[in-house]
């Protein structure tokens, strides 16, 4: 019986001794969850970012650790960036190689492209090599399109394969330069020459405005003479079968650039020529054009045909342009400087040419390169 007692008694001791041990447990939990409630009230407070790190400087060493892992991290992160793009690099030296180990034989036959969803129609990709490369040439057509045709290789790695065929490329130099460009001399493609040998642009228009003040008459009593300023916009659009376009109006682009889409245009005032292109020792790129007014046809006026008129001498009238080709900016081939004009007035009668040279002032501005989307992909000819 006193044997029972006693282990009562030690269990009643060790119960209170457990209940002591965890009465200060309970109590540090507690104190720890009001720090929290109180931390986290005092970040969510306005201001309270800035004092906390001062009041509290655990948390500042804490965040330069955390900050610190974080930079190690994202150095080790480029590190692996870096060395993936060392072997993309090394992989992707030569894309379009690559592309070409990528295709696929099916039935012994070359197959550019798979299409990604069964169908029950004719892919593409069953077409003869020969018959999409003459679909692409269309898509360059005979303005000399290749942003539509660099825009199309984007489509899918076979696509890309024929976009760089070098017969398209060299049929396009030729068409811009002739027969200058029958040797690579300085460059590794044809596509090299055509991106890199200064050209005159196609996809666009050349452009300048020029603005003077210009006096005009005094008044009657003498008091005031009046001045005028006055606007005016050049326009010469190329053509890669070596014709252009020129326009001097007052008009702004906005209403005369799409109607110098075509040769075929109704514009009035409108001089119809042909360029060259001319490259001299110093590696200065120059275009000449001789143009002339678009000629109109007359009716014949029967209503004084009984009457004798004076003759009036007839006469040819062309402009002569010379033109320097530069670049500025971030985009090649899209400025023009005068170099010279003159007029050109030939006598039917008697064959002499008067010829009028104009002085390159102020008045001549550069004329810069406007690209204009709606001027592709329009013609009716394949490359």
């Amino acid at each position: 019986m006193a044997e029972a007692e006693e282990d009562c008694h030690s269990d009643a001791v060790r119960a209170g001794d457990e209940d002591e041990n965890e009465r200060p447990a309970e109590t540090d939990l507690q104190a720890q969850l009001q720090r929290f409630r109180a931390q986290w009230m005092f970040e969510l407070a306005p201001g309270g970012g800035s004092s906390s790190l001062e009041s509290r400087p655990w948390r500042a060493t804490r965040g330069s650790s955390l900050r610190a892992a974080d930079t190690r991290g994202k150095q080790e992160l480029a590190k692996e960036e870096n060395i993936e793009d060392t072997d993309d690099d090394s992989k992707m030296a030569d894309l379009l190689s690559y592309f070409q180990q990528q295709l696929t034989f099916q039935e012994s036959v070359l197959k550019l492209c798979q299409p990604e969803l069964e169908s029950s129609q004719t892919h593409i990709s069953a077409l003869p090599m020969e018959v999409l490369m003459y679909i692409f040439r269309w898509v360059v057509s005979s303005d000399l399109d290749l942003r539509s045709l660099e825009q199309l290789s984007q489509v899918c790695r076979g696509f890309y394969i024929c976009a760089r065929d070098p017969e398209i490329w060299r049929l396009a130099c030729l068409k811009v330069w002739g027969r200058s460009c029958i040797k690579l001399v300085a460059y590794t493609s044809w596509r090299e020459m055509f991106l890199e040998r200064p050209r005159v642009r196609f996809d666009g228009v050349y452009i300048s405005k020029t603005t003077y003040i210009r006096q005009g008459e005094q008044s009657l009593d003498g008091f005031y003479r009046a001045w005028h300023q006055v606007e005016y916009y050049r326009y010469i659009r190329f053509f890669p079968d070596g014709h252009v376009m020129m326009l001097t109006t007052p008009e702004e682009p906005q209403s005369i650039v799409p109607r110098l889409r075509t040769r075929n245009t109704r514009t009035d005032a409108i001089l119809l020529g042909h360029y060259r292109l001319s490259q001299d020792i110093d590696n200065q790129t120059k275009v000449f054009a001789v143009i002339t007014k678009k000629k109109e046809e007359k009716p014949l006026d029967y209503k004084y045909r009984y009457f004798r008129r004076v003759p009036v001498q007839e006469a040819d009238q062309n402009f002569h342009v010379g033109l320097q080709l530069c670049s500025s900016g971030h985009q090649r081939f899209n400025k023009l400087i005068w170099i010279h004009h003159s007029c050109h007035i030939t006598y039917k009668s008697t064959g002499e040419t008067a010829v009028t040279a104009f002085e390159i002032d102020k008045m001549y501005t550069p004329l810069l390169f406007a690209r204009v989307r709606s001027y592709t992909a329009f013609s009716e000819r394949p490359l």
